[in-house]
């Protein structure tokens, strides 16, 4: 199902320029670009997944991965296919990046689901947050937008997982309607994101600092570490001090590489590589810091950074421990220390 674009302009000779990422592509008369899924038809753009879902699953909140909004509640999580960025290493690559797969009959594979059947979904069984996640949800930004419009209206929290390669005109029409996010930081030089991702640093760069200034979203970062790309410690000092410059209070999740689409010769990433990285910004004075995507439930759970105490324990994103004050749980129980949360 397809519907006209919110994000886009038209400009000279049957060309439009979409408007919804950072790359505001130019796009040619009967052509998409670099997403695949927006396309010019007679000098209109178009959404071609428009309420069509590849899929939907009932998640944690955790599993996002989002620790300090929200803990241990259900979310809708529902996605469409491909992406504006092509990273090698893509961890959902049969579903961001099909159109470089041999994955037959794509069009069998959708699910018809109009906003008005998620929000239905949500209220029958009392889920109060919805994830758009998975594939880079900015690029049906239409699909979601109605979604996160409705979703307001019943009291329903949004949450993007996103690469955050949003545009200005992105921010301007759906800023006030995102509750939290989890942004896929992927490292912090231009060329690992031109050679690796296709795509450019400081665009994200300046969207995490306009949320972080600008917005009442609540934010939290993941990074994916891959050995012999991003693992030297000059590099993992750079990336620390830009989201400590920001806040200390940002929770950030490091997560485990595995071998995956362009990058089969490529180890997964050892448990002993992420604890350095885990130390390198534990010394910066990162408050809450997390492993995730493996087995390890002393560095996936939340600390008092204050006295140290032990809050939540969990073990591959599941909690498995609460040591709170249900009346008060944005302190520590112990020392009183303010503890950022969303409840």
């Amino acid at each position: 199902m397809r519907k006209e674009c919110i994000l886009y302009k038209p400009i000279k000779w049957e060309l439009v320029q979409c408007t919804c990422c950072s790359h505001y592509c130019t796009i040619k008369n009967s052509e998409t670009w670099k997403c695949w899924i927006r396309q010019n038809i007679d000098w209109k753009l178009y959404l071609l997944v428009y309420s069509q879902a590849t899929a939907i699953n009932i998640d944690p909140i955790e599993k996002k991965p989002l620790f300090h909004f929200h803990p241990w509640s259900k979310v809708f999580s529902f996605w469409t296919f491909w992406c504006n960025l092509f990273c090698k290493f893509c961890q959902n690559w049969d579903i961001s990046q099909t159109r470089f797969s041999n994955t037959q009959d794509i069009e069998k594979k959708w699910e018809y689901l109009p906003p008005e059947a998620i929000i239905d979904y949500c209220k029958k069984h009392n889920i109060n947050i919805i994830a758009y996640t998975y594939n880079e949800p900015t690029i049906f930004f239409e699909y979601a937008y109605d979604t996160m419009v409705l979703a307001r209206k019943n009291n329903i929290k949004n949450v993007f997982v996103s690469n955050w390669y949003q545009s200005k005109e992105f921010w301007e029409k759906a800023s006030d309607l995102i509750d939290a996010i989890n942004i896929d930081l992927k490292w912090f030089t231009e060329e690992f994101y031109k050679n690796i991702c296709w795509a450019r640093l400081k665009p994200i760069l300046d969207n995490i600092e306009f949320i972080a200034k600008y917005t009442n979203i609540w934010l939290e970062i993941t990074t994916l570490i891959v050995q012999w790309e991003n693992d030297k410690e000059e590099d993992l000092l750079k990336i620390a001090n830009f989201i400590k410059s920001i806040s200390v209070d940002i929770p950030w999740h490091i997560s485990a590489f595995y071998p995956s689409y362009k990058m089969l010769d490529t180890p997964a990433t050892s448990f002993e590589v992420l604890k350095k990285a885990y130390e390198i910004w534990k010394k910066v004075w990162l408050k809450y810091i997390y492993t995730w995507n493996i087995w390890d439930s002393g560095t996936e759970s939340t600390y008092c950074p204050k006295c140290g105490e032990l809050l939540i324990k969990r073990s591959w994103h599941i909690w498995q421990k609460i040591e709170i004050y249900w009346e008060k749980p944005w302190i520590c129980h112990k020392c009183s220390e303010k503890i950022p949360w969303v409840w």
